[in-house]
């Protein structure tokens, strides 16, 4: 059976050649259940969350590759992971009660966590790889390699999902462990309470507050970006910090830009946060953003046609959570259709997204472009048009250059006006020095990237 399969994956790996990610994300990851060559009956087992798409998208070719070998008609059904098991499984006593029910789910609920957001529900791919892996490996070994986890990267690609999803899978291994999942601004508004209070009940306000941090197994810090500025909680999270990590107590991070790019941030904090693992999450890829949305509709219980989620997804590529968010739209307009028009098809989609669909086409000036770098290095709008050359100003407008050259269809003429009437040169010379640069510095790269996703929104 499995020198069958063998030679099925290979053949396989020849048909999708031209296309080596769907291989990679879908077809390696199905595993053998069953395979009779008398009935020419094969049975496969994917992950839970990747069972429908496989089975709509990928049937057809993996029949004809099992057919070129077992020389016949191959008929292919498929199975979840969960269901080969429980298959293949002897009887055994009553399960033990749901993970995350009645009481539990309260406990976790009360340490911050969001019981849809395990690994289970997350749709992993090319632009999350790595981020996962070492996810998966902190929930099960925490403390040791990767401490801190750092994840970045930028709006709804999935940080706070995965991020608690470690929470989850830590607790599902150590029940009874301290674990906390709470947003930088939460920090600093339970910091700030707790400061307030202090004054009219005493220091032992604050004690509480910073025993609450220390005494963790795991500490889940969202948008660590938003301690910016923040002096009082940067020195509370880096007494917690100090706490935990040369103790092997994990935490772990989420930020919209790498740690050496945090903006107003202690020097002693930021190294800290950059000692540990570093990952970055990209914008999904078109196999990952198609079985986002096949996911989601399978779990809203919606049957949502291949033809109609590839074309949205090959049109929303920004993020996951626009996708999501077009999947609702949808949804929530065939509630109001008489039941015998609930059909979901492309040119509906055109309709009811219309707005969506024009805005990713969209059309980004170099005004947002030249806003959205100023502020991200906290600089004014009106020093994109300045004379003024000290660094601190040359260097984000020649960033704003590239961008702009990059992310518009503006010639360099017209570009240079856009920044106080400089000649197209100009424009030209900081063009290709960023270009070049972001080839071989990983720092400017980052900095790049989160910027291209602010101005895409």
């Amino acid at each position: 059976m499995n020198d069958f399969w063998t030679a099925c994956l290979e053949r396989l790996k020849e048909i999708v050649a031209a296309t080596p990610s769907i291989y990679r994300l879908w077809i390696s990851t199905l595993t053998v259940v069953d395979w009779n060559p008398k009935t020419g009956r094969l049975k496969l087992a994917a992950p839970q969350q990747k069972v429908q798409l496989i089975r709509q998208a990928y049937t057809k070719i993996i029949q004809q590759a099992a057919g070129t070998v077992a020389g016949r008609t191959v008929t292919v059904t498929f199975v979840s992971e969960e269901d080969a098991e429980k298959q293949e499984a002897p009887a055994a006593p009553a399960p033990a009660p749901a993970r995350a029910k009645g009481k539990a789910a309260t406990d976790r609920e009360s340490m911050g966590l969001i019981e849809r957001f395990t690994f289970d529900t997350y749709v992993s791919g090319s632009a999350n790889q790595l981020a996962v892996a070492a996810a998966q490996h902190v929930a099960s070994t925490p403390g040791h390699s990767y401490n801190p986890l750092y994840i970045y990267g930028g709006v709804g690609l999935g940080k706070t999902h995965l991020m608690q999803a470690i929470g989850h899978k830590y607790l599902d291994l150590h029940p009874s462990a301290k674990v906390r999942c709470v947003t930088a601004q939460n920090f600093i508004n339970e910091y700030t309470q707790a400061v307030r209070e202090s004054g009219a009940k005493g220091p032992g306000v604050l004690e509480q507050f910073d025993e609450r941090y220390r005494n963790l197994d795991l500490l889940l810090i969202d948008d660590v970006q938003s301690l910016s500025g923040a002096k009082g909680s940067q020195a509370q999270f880096f007494r917690a910090f100090e706490a935990l990590v040369p103790h092997n107590k994990q935490v772990v991070l989420t930020s919209d830009t790498y740690a050496r790019g945090l903006k107003d941030i202690e020097p002693r904090l930021v190294s800290r946060l950059a000692q540990g693992l570093t990952v970055a999450i990209e914008p999904p890829e078109y196999e990952m953003r198609l079985a986002i949305l096949q996911n989601k509709a399978q779990r809203l219980g919606i049957d949502f046609p291949t033809d109609v989620a590839s074309f949205i997804a090959k049109r929303l590529k920004s993020n996951i959570r626009e996708l999501e968010g077009a999947l609702q739209q949808v949804v929530a307009y065939l509630q109001f259709q008489p039941q015998d028009e609930r059909m979901i098809t492309v040119d509906m989609v055109k309709r009811v997204l219309r707005d969506r669909l024009e805005a990713s086409d969209g059309y980004i000036t170099i005004e947002a472009i030249q806003k959205t770098v100023a502020d991200y290095y906290k600089l004014k709008v009106a020093d994109m048009h300045s004379k003024r050359r000290p660094a601190n100003i040359a260097r984000p407008r020649q960033i704003a250059m590239y961008l702009s050259k990059q992310m518009t269809n503006k010639s360099l003429v017209e570009i240079g006006e856009s920044f106080g009437g400089r000649d197209h040169a100009t424009v030209l010379h900081a063009v290709r020095k960023i270009e070049q640069e972001r080839a071989s510095k990983a720092d400017l790269n980052h900095e790049l990237h989160v910027l291209e996703q602010m101005i895409r929104g």
